[in-house]
């Protein structure tokens, strides 16, 4: 099925465009929109914001797979983040990777089977006075110890 926006987040992105100086600068809360309303970021979606904000197609995916944040079609219910940077390094971020690894099953780039998390490494998360830090979802997680990301993700499995 073709990707379109919902009536409402048609009106958010009108509302968005007369806000903003350019249709460009609108790019990034558009492909927001797109997630909120989809879960995920799919090939046609960009085609589709990318026609709406007279953008070319490669500029909306170079976009895209620049900001590793935005949701790729099968990533997890939960998107595991976790910082990959100087800071973090030298505050345990590889305990705290291997502690992900040793709970999830999987590694950095993988999904569990079941489709319920998304492990990544990424660049900075921006809290480096609190490192190391993990972003599962929007939630940031920081000051890690290996025993404290597990039992995040004991109650995850929960849910």
């Amino acid at each position: 099925m073709a990707f379109a926006f919902t009536p409402t987040n048609k009106k958010k992105l009108d509302t968005l465009l007369k806000r903003y100086p350019t249709q460009q600068a609108v790019l990034l809360p558009a492909l927001r929109l797109v997630e909120e309303q989809e879960n995920e970021i799919t090939e046609d979606a960009m085609r589709v914001v990318a026609e709406r904000l007279e953008l070319p197609p490669a500029t909306v995916l170079g976009v895209f797979t620049f900001y590793t944040h935005y949701r790729r079609p099968g990533t997890g219910t939960y998107l595991v983040q976790i910082c990959a940077t100087l800071p973090c390094a030298l505050c345990g971020a590889r305990r705290i990777e291997d502690a992900i690894t040793e709970a999830l099953g999987i590694r950095p780039g993988e999904t569990t089977k079941d489709g319920t998390f998304t492990f990544k490494k990424v660049e900075c998360l921006g809290s480096c006075d609190t490192a190391p830090v993990v972003q599962i979802n929007d939630e940031y997680h920081e000051g890690l110890t290996p025993d404290s990301i597990r039992k995040i993700l004991k109650g995850l499995r929960k849910r």
